[in-house]
């Protein structure tokens, strides 16, 4: 397969952890006798400090051409003032939208090896296995927003389509897992989780019988997620749920490091990322975990390129890995330094083989 992958590292740790991503991806080309022509370019921070511009014409016009685009964390402090006349995320926010991708998808999977690197009870850890998908471009996050001295104001507002297409991907999902769908709102308290509540019903009802329905409140969900993680399958949700209880589960498995992430629409381009952010405080210093960010790379395999074998391959090579302890700091536990983000993706690399 010939395939071109728009490579946006970002700011912070976003370069480093993308580029042992990037790594692994040339790794798979050669295994498995694939052509990927990986391109960089300027995004978020970097891209504002080089072209004042969060996401230039050509860094755009890279990933619309692009058959998927892998991207590192956005932002920090030097972008973040109240000074700043544009902010590294408002391209992250446009280029979902120019994309056209309104799903995110971020797997939870506790790694068994890893139950001392939570906070959680290991008893209540075995078993999760868990996907979230979230309402990637709608809700408050792109509402119209107002500011004064003396009042602000967001406005979140949902449709009825922007609904029904994020709730059949969480159906499709749900249908080739476990077949149970949690759908998350706060329809106690507001409107727009009403009308979430009800379409959900209505598609799930319509065109997936076969999935068992569960809705529940926001605030519940938060603390189902420590007390039951092992009893959810598939959950749904709003943009800033999504956003707020990701990186709550991202605890059950120890490290916002670890995650994965994967943005698709409706055609095959997606938009992959690990779901930690920039990490400031530590970019520079090669300890950034770079787990996310190649499990990301198995993302974009499996869902732009269609190469599963790919995916399961390097996925393969990282559940390895952390069984035989490459663990970075952030899951190194008190005993012990932890190894580098090179070392990291090195140790990826030396246990990623073609199946057969």
């Amino acid at each position: 397969m010939k395939a071109s992958i728009a490579v946006l590292p970002g700011d912070g740790v976003g370069p480093e952890v993308i580029h042992e991503a990037v790594r692994c991806l040339e790794r798979i080309a050669a295994l498995f006798e694939h052509q990927f022509i990986l391109v960089e370019a300027a995004f978020g921070g970097a891209a504002i400090d080089a072209h004042a511009d969060p996401l230039p014409d050509k860094t755009l016009e890279l990933c619309l051409r692009a058959d998927a685009v892998l991207l590192g964390a956005v932002g920090g402090p030097r972008w973040s003032g109240s000074a700043a006349s544009v902010r590294p995320e408002e391209g992250l926010l446009r280029l979902r939208r120019e994309l056209a991708v309104y799903a995110n998808l971020r797997p939870v999977r506790v790694h068994p090896d890893l139950a001392d690197a939570s906070s959680i009870k290991p008893q209540y850890l075995t078993g999760v296995d868990l996907i979230f998908v979230r309402e990637l471009t709608g809700g408050i996050y792109f509402g119209a927003k107002e500011r004064s001295a003396e009042r602000a104001s967001d406005l979140c507002s949902y449709s009825a389509a922007e609904i029904e297409r994020v709730v059949r991907v969480a159906g499709m999902l749900a249908r080739a897992r476990r077949r149970k769908l949690t759908s998350i709102d706060k329809s106690n308290v507001l409107e727009t989780s009403r009308l979430w509540r009800e379409v959900c019903t209505r598609i799930m009802q319509q065109e997936f019988a076969d999935i068992e329905l569960e809705h529940m409140l926001v605030d519940a969900a938060a603390m189902h997620l420590i007390r039951r993680p092992r009893d959810f399958d598939v959950l749904v949700t709003e943009n800033m749920f999504g956003d707020i209880l990701t990186d709550e589960a991202s605890m059950l498995c120890g490290s916002l490091g670890l995650l994965p992430s994967a943005s698709i629409g409706d055609g095959k381009r997606g938009l992959y990322e690990p779901i930690h952010g920039s990490a400031p405080d530590i970019a520079g210093r090669g300890i950034a975990n770079p787990y996310g960010a190649i499990l990301s790379a198995a993302l974009l395999l499996r869902h732009s390129l269609a190469l599963h074998a790919e995916a399961l391959a390097l996925e393969d090579a990282v559940e390895r890995a952390l069984a035989e302890g490459a663990r970075t700091a952030d899951i190194a536990g008190a005993q012990t330094r932890g190894i580098s983000t090179r070392a990291a993706g090195t140790a990826v690399l030396e246990r990623l083989v073609r199946p057969g």
